[in-house]
C-alpha cells in the first residue's frame, strides 16, 4: 500500500545561476581605403592650387590689399548690391503676377505670359540690354493710343533712359521671366489633395493660400531663389558694358589707368566670393525656417552647432 510520501512529487533539482547573456556584437564599418586615397590626392591638389595662388607675385597682393576698401571700389560694390535687390524685388513681384496668369484657366492670359517668358529666357541678357540702351534707334516717339490708329499721348526716347535706367528695366524684366517659373514650379509642387481638404473644411481661398500654400511653396521656391539670387549679383557685371559703374565698371577704370589688370580683377572676384558667401549663408537657414516640420526626424544641426558638439566631445574626452 502506497504511504502519502509516495505520491508526492519528486523534489525539483537544484538549478544554478542562470547563464550570462551572450555580449552583443559590435558592428564594425567597412573600410573603404579607396574613399581615403582619393580624399588625399584631392586634399594635396587643392593644397597646390592654393599655394600656387598665394605665391605667385603676379597677382601683386600688396596692390589688391590697397585697394580692395577703396572709395570708388566700395561705391561700386554699392550699386552692385543696389541693383541686385532692386531687380530681384521687382522680378519677384512681377514674376508673381506672370505666374498666376500661366496658372490661369483663361487661355489669353496663358499665352501672352507663356510668350513672355520664351521671350526674355531665349535672348541673351547683353543683347536685350543693348536693345534697351538703343531704344530710342529703334522707337524715336513713344505713344499711348489705339493700335493701328491715332496716339493719344507721345513721348520722344532720345536721352529718356539712362544706362542706369537701362540696366534696371532690362535686369528686371529678364529676372520677371525666370522668377515666374520659380513660383509657377513652387505653387505646382503642393500636393492638390491637400487643397480638396481644406476646400472640404470651407477655408477661405485666401486663408488656403496663406496657411497651406505659400509655406510648402517656399521650400521649393527658396533654394531656386537663391540661386537666382546670387546669378543676379553675378549678372548685374554685364551692365558695365553700358559704362553703369558697378563693381566690376569700377575696378576696370583703375586697371585701365593703372594697366594692374590681374589684381584689379581679384579684387572684384574676392568681394564677389564675400557676398556670395554671404547671401548662403543667409539662404540656408532661410530654407530651415520653411523646412519645419517637413520631417518626423526634425532639423538636422547646423555647422555651428556640430562644431560645438564636436568641441563638447574633445573636451570630455
Amino acid at each position: 500500500m502506497a504511504t502519502p510520501q509516495d505520491v508526492l512529487p519528486a523534489p525539483a533539482p537544484a538549478q544554478g545561476p542562470p547563464p550570462a547573456p551572450a555580449p552583443e556584437a559590435r558592428v564594425v564599418a567597412r573600410r573603404k581605403p579607396g574613399q581615403w586615397i582619393a580624399a588625399a590626392v584631392a586634399l594635396l591638389l587643392a593644397a597646390m592650387a592654393v599655394s600656387s595662388v598665394i605665391r605667385n607675385r603676379a597677382f601683386q597682393w600688396s596692390v589688391v590689399a590697397d585697394w580692395f576698401t577703396a572709395r570708388s571700389v566700395l561705391d561700386g560694390l554699392t550699386l552692385t548690391l543696389w541693383l541686385t535687390a532692386v531687380t530681384l524685388a521687382l522680378g519677384f513681384v512681377f514674376g508673381t503676377v506672370l505666374a498666376t496668369m500661366r496658372l490661369s484657366t483663361n487661355p489669353v492670359l496663358r499665352t501672352l505670359s507663356w510668350g513672355y517668358i520664351w521671350i526674355f529666357r531665349s535672348t541673351p541678357p547683353l543683347v536685350q540690354l543693348l536693345f534697351f540702351f538703343n531704344i530710342g534707334a529703334l522707337y524715336p516717339t513713344l505713344g499711348l493710343g489705339i493700335p493701328f490708329g491715332s496716339e493719344f499721348v507721345t513721348v520722344k526716347t532720345v536721352n529718356l533712359i539712362g544706362p542706369t535706367l537701362t540696366a534696371v528695366i532690362g535686369l528686371t524684366l529678364l529676372e520677371t521671366a525666370y522668377a515666374a517659373e520659380v513660383i509657377r514650379g513652387g505653387i505646382l509642387s503642393v500636393d492638390r489633395g491637400q487643397l480638396e481638404a481644406a476646400a472640404a473644411l470651407g477655408l477661405g481661398r485666401w486663408r488656403v493660400l496663406r496657411r497651406i500654400v505659400v509655406p510648402q511653396a517656399m521650400r521649393a521656391i527658396v533654394p531656386t531663389a537663391g540661386n537666382m539670387l546670387i546669378g543676379a549679383l553675378k549678372g548685374t557685371s554685364i551692365v558695365s558694358v553700358l559704362a553703369v559703374s558697378d563693381l566690376l565698371y569700377s575696378v576696370q577704370l583703375v586697371y585701365l589707368q593703372s594697366y594692374q589688370v590681374i589684381p584689379m580683377l581679384m579684387v572684384a572676384t574676392l568681394w564677389y566670393l564675400v557676398v556670395t558667401t554671404v547671401l548662403s549663408i543667409g539662404q540656408y537657414y532661410v530654407e530651415r525656417h520653411f523646412a519645419k516640420g517637413a520631417s518626423r526626424d526634425g532639423l538636422p544641426p547646423t555647422p555651428l552647432q556640430r562644431a560645438r558638439a564636436a568641441l563638447v566631445k574633445v573636451v570630455r574626452a
